[in-house]
């Protein structure tokens, strides 16, 4: 890990190298936030801006991606692997969606000659656990 940060040009301090642990051990895709919350356990003198700005710059070197699909505030992955979110309108939570749509192939010369570089997509709606959990309180109306 402290070499591939130092590929990079990045130091490998040890607040970055908790950051990349903890994305890496988890797949709730993180808020700024919950990544914060979670550092300032083991680094209680570290600032919010210091656990933003990695992530901002764990992003801009690829290492992270930046998600965009919950209104309130932006989420991170670092599953770099073709796939897309789902996100519960209910519980707030993120979900991982493997191989629904990656079976049709887009020629980038049919979109407008334009480079795609990634596609994204983001499905919101009612996840499976909020869903039963609805069906039982109307149940026992």
């Amino acid at each position: 890990m402290k070499r591939e940060l130092n590929k990079k040009g990045l130091k490998a301090t040890p607040q970055r190298i908790e950051i990349i642990k903890f994305l890496s051990s988890t797949k709730s895709h993180p808020s700024a936030e919950d990544v914060y919350k979670f550092i300032k356990e083991k680094f209680p003198t570290i600032s919010f801006a210091t656990v933003y700005n990695t992530l901002i710059t764990l992003k801009n070197t690829g290492d992270i991606k930046e998600l965009s699909i919950d209104p309130e505030r932006k989420r991170f992955d670092m599953d770099l692997t073709p796939h897309d979110h789902f996100f519960c309108r209910k519980c707030k939570r993120v979900y991982d969606i493997y191989d629904l749509l990656r079976g049709y192939k887009i020629k980038i010369e049919e979109i407008d000659e334009h480079q795609v570089e990634e596609i994204s997509l983001y499905y919101t709606g009612v996840c499976r656990d909020c869903k039963n959990k609805i069906g039982k309180e109307v149940t026992k109306i």
